[in-house]
């Protein structure tokens, strides 16, 4: 018997700065054509990627091994300084989708670095940002993702040390490792605005209000997204079973036995026709009562970065100005990063 009624989160799915990237894509196929490089996954999200990689985008590990001259899209995460320059060597058109957020936690481990202080970087290793983060001040920062890892460091109580995080983790997540680095170093920096993405803490208190109300939370996101995965930990930790799925094919009905109320969200790179598809099901399987549950009401929006859109403006004949769409030849992640505007 399908559930009486199906909760779906508000905010879900897209952020601000995924929706950007994944466009940045599309308009730069549309502004240069097929083929379009694409260093590493422009997000994580297998349809995502997929979709664009039918439509001409060739996604590389490598910079390097795109051919001199072509197109190459740096992706949402943040990529480290060398690859930058490595593209800009290769007389790449280059074109920089890191999501401003991202970007800030750049200038801020460049400009702490710069300052003379030890950099501990809150956050998971092997992630594409914190690879991404580290690059800007290799011989200045120390990754940690514990309070254990905190109590390791090799570090004096009056080092000059500051602290920056993965945006992608959530406060709860980053909360103990903080204060464990407070206790340690009581003139411990601190960013002048959280690190903490938005979007990350947005969705994971939707999920703790879905838990309340719901038996089984459903989550929308690839394998390979960690916000998707966290959104999952959060329904477990607070006692309610959640299930990963990358779309609706992935349900299994055994999961909805003695179950009444279904919570459903997504994850931040998952587009919202696999929410769809996921409702789709339930409705294919009996009566069913839709409901969203808002928690955050999201209005956040990022500019498109300047090289592509005086592209896209050359295109329509409106502002051509005849320069080259190479990097604008700033060092690093600033070569061609978007600024964004102001969340209203």
């Amino acid at each position: 018997m399908a559930p009486h009624t199906l909760l779906l989160a508000a905010p879900r799915g897209f952020c601000a700065g995924v929706d950007r990237a994944v466009l940045i894509v599309e308009k730069a196929l549309e502004a240069y054509g097929a083929p379009v490089y694409v260093r590493h996954e422009i997000v994580h999200n297998t349809h995502v990627v997929e979709s664009l990689r039918r439509r001409g985008a060739v996604f590389v590990e490598d910079e390097s091994t795109v051919p001199e001259g072509a197109v190459i899209v740096f992706s949402a995460h943040g990529s480290p300084p060398e690859a930058f320059e490595n593209s800009r060597r290769l007389g790449h058109t280059l074109v920089d989708a890191t999501c401003p957020l991202v970007t800030k936690v750049h200038h801020e481990a460049r400009r702490y670095a710069r300052d003379g202080k030890r950099i501990v970087l809150v956050g998971h290793e092997g992630h594409q940002e914190v690879v991404g983060t580290m690059g800007q001040a290799p011989d200045a920062i120390t990754l940690v993702e514990t309070p254990d890892d905190v109590a390791a460091l090799d570090l004096d109580a009056d080092d000059e040390v500051a602290y920056i995080t993965q945006t992608t983790l959530s406060m709860d997540e980053t909360a103990s490792v903080v204060e464990r680095l407070r206790q340690m170093f009581p003139m411990l920096e601190q960013p002048k605005s959280d690190d903490i993405c938005y979007a990350t803490q947005n969705r994971q208190d939707a999920v703790k209000v879905l838990a309340d109300r719901c038996d089984l939370i459903l989550v929308v996101g690839s394998d390979t997204s960690s916000n998707s995965k966290r959104l999952v930990e959060v329904s477990r930790d607070r006692g309610v079973p959640a299930h990963l799925i990358e779309d609706a094919g992935d349900l299994d009905a055994d999961w909805l036995a003695d179950v009444g109320t279904v919570g459903l969200t997504s994850g931040a790179s998952a587009p919202e026709e696999l929410v769809e598809g996921v409702i789709d099901w339930f409705r294919a399987r009996g009566e069913l009562t839709v409901d969203t549950v808002m928690v955050v009401d999201e209005d956040v929006e990022f500019a498109m970065p300047s090289v592509l859109a005086r592209r896209l403006r050359e295109l329509d004949g409106d502002g051509a100005d005849g320069q080259d769409d190479a990097a604008d030849g700033a060092d690093g992640a600033d070569a061609v990063s978007a600024s964004a505007e102001a969340p209203r």
